[in-house]
This record gives structure tokens, C-alpha cells and sequence, in this order.
């Protein structure tokens, strides 16, 4: 028997999403970046510990919010083509987002589907890990409950397609009665067939962690914490609810679904019927940007604006490539990277808008 959602979990209305997630509550499971580097790249699994919570200073806070007030209405048009796409598939889904990430954005997805269709989607947010599979009590609580045939899994972003081939052959080893295929905004790794656009651009929870995710953390797989009839788990970073902008992030989005419902309209029927089978480009690239770079594990590049910032929000950079003409979606990641006295390369021909390549360490903890 699967177990319960936890009660009063994140900072999102209750109807927005139902958490299937272990609250570690005050567990202390943080680690500093060059200590918790150090574990990943010596063999521990980055899902054992946490990072230690990005606190913005207001500079950054002000270019997350230029970054909304500037992109809202293209957030909106992405958010309305791809629900479009998955209710031709389905119509009456049930939303399964991949924790973090993918929660703001299945929550935009059931706002559209309410603000268009006057449809009420249930919505679960479950874990994913990287080399560990997907939830299997979390599913398990979703299949209990709901046709298997409806379960739409969505997630933000693309990057390489690292969690897209993971779903795959987690549905594929579990024998799960599921469609594997993911939802996501943007598809610049071309390795998803619903997706609102392939354009690598910035969507702007990708700038912050927990506060434009509800306040909670990344997920946690540590056998010290979670038992096998356990969800996965997170924390609630309820002390941090004074710099929560999740709300204002999806009413920001979802202010501008009038001023794109024609094109979406427009636009989604022509993507329907275009080809949209995965070609897996954005792999293909990476494994060349690690070969130039003598860079042995294709895990330390992280191609796209979303995985960028992941890397100088919580790891230890080496440099940021970035294609030029793209200021408008970069202007974050400079910030960061400049703050973090990270060398930045311009790179003419880049499949994505950026790409954050982490620091290979030797055996004892050093730059290799």
C-alpha cells in the first residue's frame, strides 16, 4: 500500500497539485557545493544530499522579474500549444508532473485546460532520479486511483534527455501501463514529441529554485531517510516564504493566456500535424561538446538555459558556452557566472542557447 500525500506540503494551492512526496521536515541533509561536487563526482548519488538553498540577492530577484514581465506572453502561447497537444491525445488527463521543475509547469498546463476547456485536471507532482528510475509508490498511489490510460507525465524542460530516456526505462522495467512519453515547454534537446516550442529559451523558473517552486527542494532518494514503502522525498522550506514569487510566476503566465488564445489556436493544429518524432540532436551535440573538451562523463554538460542555471545555481562550474545573440534569455546567467567568477565563451553554432560545463575533479577533490 502506497503511502499519503503529506499534509499542508508546499506553498501552491492544495487544487494546484498533490505532492507525492516524504516531508523530511527539519532533517539537516544539506551540503555545501564544493563538498556535495566532491561526493558526486567520488560516486555518491547527487539525490543522497541536498544542495544548500540559492538565496537571491535583489539584483537577481529584479532580472527574474524582467525576465517574467518580458516573457510572459511566449511562456503562455508555449504553455497553451503543448495542453492543446496532450488534450487531442487524451482528452481528460491526469497531469503527472517530475518534481521540481516539472510542477510550475503542470500547474500551468491544468490552468490552461480550466481557462479553455473549462476542465478541471487532477494534478500529482512524484520524484525522478537519474540512474534510480521514477517513484514506484508514487505511481503506484496515481494507478490506484486513475485510469492508466490517462496519466500524462510533464516536465519543464529538455536538456540532453537524460530524464526522458530515465522515464522510458523506468516505465519499460517496471512494466508500468503508461505512455512514457513526456510533456514539457521547450524541447531544445529534440527528444520529446509534445512540447510547445523547440527554441532554447529562458523560462523563468528556471532562474530560482525553491521559491518559484513552491518552496520545496530538489527530490531525495537516501535509503537513511526513505524506507521501501516510502514516497521519495523533499523539504518545505516553509522560512523562506517571505521571497516566495511561485504564485506570482504562474499568475504572471496565466494573466497572459487571453492575449495568446488565437495563436495558440492557430499554432497548435500546425504542430499536430507536423513531424514531431525525436531525433535526439541535442544528445548528439553534447557528446561532441565533451569530446573537445576532454570531458569523460557526458553528466558534467549541461546543454540549455533550464540545466545551465542548475549548474551555477548548485555546482561547480568550469565554463558557460553560449551562442551569441541570445542576451535576452542570458542575461541571468552572466549574472551568475560573473558572480561566480566563471569564464564565459562565446560559440558560434551551438545547438542550444548556452551550455554549463561542470569541473571534472581528480580522485582526491582538485581540478583535473
Amino acid at each position: 500500500m502506497a503511502g499519503q500525500p503529506p499534509a499542508g506540503f508546499g506553498s501552491y494551492p492544495p487544487e494546484d497539485v498533490t505532492f507525492l512526496l516524504k516531508d523530511l521536515g527539519d532533517v539537516a541533509i544539506e551540503r555545501g557545493t564544493e563538498d556535495r561536487e566532491e561526493a558526486i563526482q567520488a560516486g555518491h548519488h547527487y539525490a543522497e544530499m541536498l544542495p544548500v538553498e540559492y538565496r537571491p540577492d535583489p539584483s537577481y530577484v529584479a532580472l527574474f522579474t524582467s525576465a517574467l514581465d518580458r516573457g510572459a506572453e511566449r511562456l503562455a502561447l508555449a504553455v497553451g500549444v503543448v495542453t492543446e497537444l496532450v488534450l487531442r491525445e487524451r482528452p481528460d488527463p491526469v497531469l503527472v508532473s517530475l518534481a521540481r521543475a516539472g510542477t510550475p509547469v503542470g500547474i500551468l498546463l491544468r490552468r490552461w485546460a480550466a481557462y479553455r476547456h473549462g476542465v478541471d485536471l487532477p494534478h500529482y507532482s512524484i520524484s525522478i532520479v537519474r540512474g534510480r528510475g521514477i517513484d514506484r509508490n508514487a505511481v503506484r498511489y496515481v494507478l490506484d486511483r486513475h485510469d492508466p490510460a490517462r496519466v500524462q507525465f510533464v516536465d519543464g524542460w529538455t536538456g540532453k534527455g537524460a530524464i526522458a530516456r530515465e522515464l522510458t526505462a523506468a516505465v519499460r522495467a517496471e512494466r508500468l501501463p503508461v505512455d512514457d512519453r513526456l510533456a514539457v515547454l521547450a524541447d531544445p534537446g529534440h527528444c520529446a514529441s509534445l512540447y510547445g516550442t523547440r527554441d532554447d529559451f529562458l523560462i523563468p523558473s528556471a532562474c530560482l529554485n525553491s521559491t518559484v517552486s513552491g518552496l520545496v527542494s530538489r527530490t531525495v532518494l537516501n535509503d537513511e531517510l526513505i524506507g521501501p514503502g516510502d514516497f521519495h522525498g523533499a523539504k518545505y522550506y516553509r522560512e523562506l516564504s517571505t521571497e516566495d514569487v511561485s504564485l506570482r510566476f504562474v499568475e504572471a503566465v496565466c494573466a497572459a493566456f487571453p492575449a495568446v488564445r488565437a495563436r495558440v489556436d492557430a499554432d497548435w493544429p500546425v504542430l499536430a500535424d507536423s513531424d514531431r518524432v525525436p531525433t535526439w540532436a541535442g544528445w548528439r551535440a553534447v557528446e561532441a561538446v565533451a569530446a573537445e573538451y576532454g570531458i569523460g562523463d557526458i553528466n558534467l554538460v549541461k546543454p540549455g538555459v533550464g540545466e545551465t542555471t542548475r549548474v551555477l545555481l548548485r555546482r561547480v562550474p568550469w565554463r558557460i558556452l553560449v551562442a551569441p545573440g541570445r542576451g535576452d534569455d542570458l542575461e541571468h546567467v552572466l549574472h551568475l557566472a560573473a558572480a561566480r567568477g566563471v569564464p564565459v565563451e562565446e560559440r558560434d553554432g551551438l545547438t542550444y542557447c548556452c551550455i554549463g560545463l561542470i569541473r571534472p575533479l581528480s580522485r582526491h577533490g582538485r581540478a583535473a
